[in-house]
């Protein structure tokens, strides 16, 4: 095995952690789902398939389903376009979009009218009238939901923030005289039971940091940049190699930022946090940790 192909094995249990609003969103969304036209089902392109919500077909129906894929513009567009081919072959309509910029939204909403024709001929054909297209945004925590729909609408509506669970309840937004949002509370599903899967979430900031170990994701972060992107490594924190002594690793990053107490000492919780934050700010760009099988 090459070096390079060593991501430390951790010990990982399923995590049970479904807080009582998950479940409360999820009741509420299977009540409200006859309302619904279309769903929006908002991904994060760095993790496309460890942030999409694994028990979503249980409780919106066959509803006609947008997988909108988020941060495209963080994301390693080479792998995340890997993906939108693997949806698109499973019959998802993909779209990926650039929040920052407002790149895509146009065509967000153009898919969305080709969608609604084939709702509103269906309802013409039951001799009923067409109506407003009434749309259902779901996620799970932190994939841009919110921001999303603030770009949508073309002001502040929804909370925005780099945290999971800003938004607690569901919402009704009108974005125009045709189309109406139904916002979501991000919700996961019961038992986080994939290690890849729960390690992906945390670095990524969709699951809030005391689920797992800090240390054990900083490092989980660390190797998958040392694997697949050692150049942003190298870059950002001056690291070439990781050997299996991750101390000196995380020393060479607190004296390359300044993450030292009295002495000299390096202060290991400020490094995992400027390395976090690292991401969750979005320094570190061109990223996308899901791979494929043969990858």
């Amino acid at each position: 095995m090459k070096e390079k192909d060593k991501i430390k094995s951790f010990t990982f249990s399923p995590i049970n952690w479904y807080p009582g609003h998950m479940a409360k969103t999820k009741r509420l969304i299977s009540e409200t789902i006859n309302l619904i036209d279309v769903i929006y089902e908002v991904i994060d392109a760095r993790i496309p398939y460890s942030s999409k919500i694994k028990d979503i077909d249980n409780y919106i129906k066959n509803k006609p389903r947008i997988m909108v894929m988020t941060k495209i513009d963080l994301c390693d567009m080479e792998i995340t376009n890997k993906w939108i081919k693997y949806y698109e072959k499973k019959g998802y309509y993909v779209i990926s979009v650039n929040l920052e910029k407002n790149i895509s939204l146009n065509n967000l909403i153009t898919l969305t009218d080709k969608v609604m024709r084939d709702v509103n001929g269906k309802r013409t054909e039951k001799g009923m009238l067409k109506r407003k297209t009434r749309i259902l945004v779901v996620g799970i925590p932190n994939v841009g939901k919110s921001t999303l729909i603030n770009r949508l609408v073309n002001k502040k509506v929804a909370n925005v923030g780099n945290r999971p669970g800003i938004t607690k309840q569901l919402n009704w937004i009108r974005i125009n005289d045709s189309i109406e949002l139904l916002d979501t509370p991000g919700i996961l599903w019961p038992k986080l039971d994939e290690q890849i899967v729960a390690y992906n979430l945390a670095s990524l900031t969709a699951i809030k940091e005391e689920i797992l170990p800090i240390d054990d994701v900083v490092i989980y972060i660390l190797n998958m940049l040392y694997k697949y992107y050692p150049s942003i490594l190298e870059e950002r924190y001056g690291i070439i190699n990781i050997n299996d002594d991750i101390v000196e690793t995380l020393d060479l990053i607190g004296k390359r930022r300044g993450c030292l107490i009295r002495g000299g000492i390096v202060d290991y919780d400020k490094v995992y946090n400027v390395i976090l934050n690292d991401i969750k700010e979005g320094h570190i760009k061109g990223i996308t940790f899901d791979r494929m099988d043969n990858e």
